[in-house]
C-alpha cells in the first residue's frame, strides 16, 4: 500500500495548458477514480504519478518522499494500459513473468538457453515462475498460462495485462481506461474483478476512466476533472447528490440533470413567469439555475413526492422505452421552449402507468431540488450559503 500527496502540479504541451494546479491526497488502500470528459488531463495525469511524463511544476509524493526525479522503476508503481501492451510473440507466462525477468536477471542471464549457461540463477527463474502461477490462480487465467494472446478473449488479456502488473508487487497501482476496448456485458464483468482484486490485494488504486457509471460503481472516492481543474473530490454519492457546482451536476447522473433558469422573487424562485413556492435565501432578483434530477421527478400524488408541480406535454417521440422503465421528455405547458426529463419506472405495479398521457403533472421532493448561482457554484436552499460539500485542496 501507499499514500500518493500532488500538490499543484501543471503541465503543458506547447501552448496548451493540460493541469492547471493540480492537488490531491490518495489514502492508502483507497481506490480512487478520475473522471471526466476526453482531453479534461486524467490521462496525463496518470502519466506524471507514472514518471512516464515529467510535470512542468508541482511535488509528487509517495509515502511522504518526493519522486519527482525518480524513474518509473523506483517509483514502484504498475501501471495499466487501454490497449493491454502485451508481447504478441510470447505466452501468457512469458508476457506475465517480463517485469521480473527484467529486474532480477542480468542480461546474460535471459539469452536462449541461459538456463543452462547461468546455473546460478536457476532459483531465480522458479522463484519467478511461482510468482507467475500464484497471481494466474488468483486472477482465474492458471489455464492460459501456455497460449499467446492472439488466442485470448479481450477480457482475458485484460487479466494478463493485470497479472503482469500485479507480479511486480506495486505500491501504486494505476489504470488507463482498462475497460474501453471490452464490450458492455465484459466491461461489467471485469469491473466487478478489478473491485474484488483490489479488496483482496489492499493495493491504493488510481483509476482513469470517461466512464461515470465505472468511476461510480467501482471507487471510494471520485476526483473529477474539466480542462484540466479540480472541481470536486469525494464519495461517489457527494458528487451525485451534493454537487458543489453545476458542471459537477452535469457530468454526472444518466440522464443529465434537468437545468432551469430561475430569479429569485419574494415568495419563490420565479420560472418563467410562474412562481415556484421554494425559498432561495438570496436577494430578490438575482438569477440561478434550478437543477432536478430526472429520476427524482414523480408523477402528482405519487408517495414521496409533493414538492414544487410542473405541468408537462410530452414532446413528440419523447418517451424512451429502456425496458423496465421509461425516460419521458416534456415541455413546460406554459413555456414550451423549456423541456424537463423524467426517469421513471413502468409496469402495472410501478409508478406510473403503461401509457402517460400526452399532457401530465409532475412534483419534485423538495430535498431533491439543487440550486446553483449565477457563477455556477452551489447554493443552499434557503440560506444562500455554499452547501457543504468536499471540494479539492
Amino acid at each position: 500500500m501507499a499514500r500518493l500527496t500532488l500538490t499543484d502540479i501543471k503541465k503543458s504541451f506547447g501552448e496548451t495548458q493540460v493541469l492547471k494546479g493540480i492537488s490531491l491526497d490518495v489514502q492508502d488502500g483507497e481506490f480512487l477514480s478520475l473522471v471526466g470528459a476526453s482531453g479534461c488531463g486524467k490521462s496525463t495525469l496518470l502519466r506524471i504519478i507514472s514518471g512516464l511524463e515529467a510535470a512542468d511544476s508541482g511535488r509528487i509524493e509517495i509515502d511522504g518522499v518526493a519522486v519527482d526525479q525518480a524513474t518509473p522503476k523506483a517509483r514502484n508503481v504498475a501501471l495499466v494500459f487501454q490497449d493491454y501492451a502485451l508481447y504478441p510473440h510470447m505466452s501468457v507466462a512469458q508476457n506475465m513473468a517480463m517485469p521480473l525477468v527484467m529486474g532480477r536477471l542480468p542480461m546474460r542471464a535471459r539469452l536462449p538457453g541461459a538456463k543452462w549457461l547461468t546455473p546460478g540463477h536457476a532459483q531465480t527463474r522458479r522463484d519467478i515462475a511461482a510468482k507467475v502461477q500464484q497471481v494466474a490462480e488468483q486472477l482465474r487465467i492458471a489455464h492460459l498460462l501456455d497460449r499467446r494472446p492472439a488466442a485470448l478473449s479481450g477480457g482475458q488479456r485484460q487479466r494478463v495485462a493485470l497479472g503482469r502488473a500485479l507480479v511486480r508487487d506495486p505500491s501504486l497501482f494505476l489504470m488507463d481506461e482498462p475497460l474501453s476496448n471490452l464490450d458492455a456485458k465484459l466491461r461489467v464483468e471485469v469491473r466487478r474483478e478489478i473491485v474484488e482484486l483490489h479488496r483482496k490485494s489492499g493495493l491504493t488504486f488510481v483509476y482513469v476512466t470517461h466512464d461515470q457509471v465505472e468511476a461510480m460503481t467501482m471507487s471510494d472516492r471520485v476526483a473529477l476533472l474539466q480542462e484540466g481543474h479540480l472541481l470536486q473530490v469525494g464519495p461517489p454519492g457527494t458528487l451525485y447528490g451534493d454537487p458543489a457546482s453545476v458542471d459537477v451536476a452535469r457530468f454526472i447522473g444518466s440522464p443529465e440533470i434537468n437545468l432551469l433558469p430561475v430569479r429569485a422573487a419574494g415568495q419563490g424562485l420565479q420560472l418563467a413567469g410562474q412562481v415556484l413556492p421554494v425559498a432561495s435565501g438570496q436577494p430578490a432578483g438575482r438569477d440561478m439555475m434550478l437543477g432536478i434530477r430526472p429520476e427524482a421527478m414523480r408523477l402528482a400524488g405519487t408517495d414521496g413526492a409533493g414538492g414544487p408541480a410542473f405541468e408537462l406535454e410530452v414532446l413528440r417521440h419523447g418517451v424512451e422505452d429502456l425496458g423496465g422503465e421509461l425516460v419521458v421528455h416534456g415541455a413546460l405547458a406554459h413555456a414550451p421552449d423549456m423541456t424537463l426529463r423524467l426517469r421513471v419506472q413502468k409496469g402495472p405495479d410501478a409508478a406510473v402507468p403503461l401509457h402517460l398521457p400526452e399532457r401530465f403533472t409532475a412534483e419534485v421532493p423538495m430535498a431533491a431540488l439543487l440550486l446553483f448561482g449565477a457563477d455556477g457554484q452551489r447554493v443552499a436552499l434557503g440560506q444562500g450559503a455554499a452547501a457543504p460539500v468536499e471540494v479539492p485542496a
